[in-house]
């Protein structure tokens, strides 16, 4: 669930994120993710970072995430993280509450590892508009949970002052172009992690560039 690199030189940003198949990119090439994606430009932007690992798996909850991934997150100790997470909670029936009590036990236990200000928590995009969204159940009551899990995740980052990237809006276009869908026509296409790329790099920017 790591990746095995030679010792790092001093200072460098050690990034690992925590999430689940749209962290890990289900269905595409790994080099086309965005964690992946996000390194590449932040090197090319001058910061000296380094994808240390990604322990995000497909079907994951907050809990999954709790157990499996934290672990590694804690030993692993990077200096830079991102957290989208949420979508199979919401899929496999977990409620508001229990929702909002694991994601605030991941945040306080990910910022007690990281340096100050270098958390980015991420919204869960809209799988409802998918070709294969309805195969979960209603697509207007998908969106409407997940929009209800996003206000949770915002109203939690805020109160740690964390910096968020939405994604749901942008993901609705999902729902009108087949190119922005994998050929699972559920999970994003490399198309559509660019896209993601493009909405999460500046506020990495902004973050990494705080002392």
């Amino acid at each position: 669930m790591t990746t095995s690199l030679p010792s790092l030189a001093p200072g460098t940003i050690r990034f690992l994120p925590i999430g689940d198949s749209y962290t890990i990119g289900q269905g595409i090439d790994p080099k086309e993710i965005w964690p992946v994606l996000l390194t590449e430009r932040l090197k090319e932007a001058g910061i000296n970072i380094e994808l240390i690992g990604n322990p995000a798996r497909t079907g994951w909850t907050t809990q999954d995430a709790i157990k499996k991934e934290l672990p590694i997150f804690e030993s692993e100790r990077p200096t830079f993280s991102t957290l989208l997470i949420g979508v199979n909670d919401w899929v496999q029936g977990v409620d508001a509450g229990m929702f909002r009590e694991r994601l605030s036990f991941l945040l306080d236990r990910m910022q007690a590892t990281l340096p100050p200000n270098r958390l980015i928590v991420i919204t869960i995009p809209d799988f409802s508009v998918t070709p294969a969204g309805s195969s979960f159940g209603d697509p207007s009551e998908n969106a409407e949970g997940i929009r209800s899990f996003n206000q949770i995740i915002q109203e939690e980052a805020i109160k740690r002052s964390l910096p968020v990237v939405d994604l749901f809006t942008l993901s609705q276009a999902m729902g009108t172009d087949s190119s922005l869908v994998a050929d699972d026509g559920l999970h994003p296409s490399a198309k559509e992690h660019l896209l993601w790329l493009e909405q999460i790099l500046p506020v990495a920017l902004k973050t990494l560039a705080q002392r």
